[in-house]
């Protein structure tokens, strides 16, 4: 192979990615993950190049330091889904706020979900994060009168949307404090 790093890199990849390639599709039931397994083994290879043994040898050392990365994205999907699992179970623990049902939620999702990404992102600051107008400017980098003036009337076109819907503002207020 060549003498620097760089084009030993490129022949080991150009002779070894094919092969690394069938190794994780055999053992992952996703593509998308077996090319995460194998991109995880080249930069693994990258970064250890001058580690890597020469001829039959590197690509048997491929081998082994993909069998490790696809341990560990095998640990990390079961961490996830141990995760999701968790909140699952304390999402479907969790009353509906103010006793509200699903029915109820949904023309105050829709109406929330008309506004621009600008209202959304100030009024979920406000009611989920429980942000002040202080707080609110330092996050978005704006001053306190813009974040006063912007909340104003975002919440003006939340109220309009809401009465466009149907929906009693009363209903509105008792979401404050968790997501539609």
């Amino acid at each position: 192979m060549g003498a620097d790093p760089e084009s030993r890199f490129e022949e080991l990849y150009a002779s070894c990615y094919r092969p690394l390639l069938g190794y994780a599709l055999r053992r992952c039931p996703d593509p998308d993950d077996a090319a995460d397994v194998v991109a995880e083994t080249f930069m693994i290879a990258w970064r250890r190049i001058e580690e890597v043994p020469h001829g039959e040898e590197a690509r048997l050392w491929l081998y082994g330091v993909a069998r490790k990365a696809l341990a560990n994205h095998r640990r990390g999907e079961r961490r996830h889904e141990r995760r999701t699992e968790a909140l699952r179970a304390r999402l479907a623990a969790a009353p509906l706020s103010a006793g509200l049902t699903a029915e109820d939620l949904a023309p105050l999702a829709q109406a929330f979900g008309t506004l621009s990404d600008d209202d959304r992102e100030l009024l979920a600051l406000v009611a989920w994060e429980k942000l002040d107008a202080g707080q609110i400017a330092r996050t978005l980098g704006i001053t306190r009168n813009a974040v006063r003036v912007r909340l104003y009337r975002a919440r003006r076109r939340f109220a309009r949307r809401l009465t466009e819907a149907g929906v009693e503002h009363t209903q509105a207020v008792a979401l404050e404090g968790s997501p539609l």
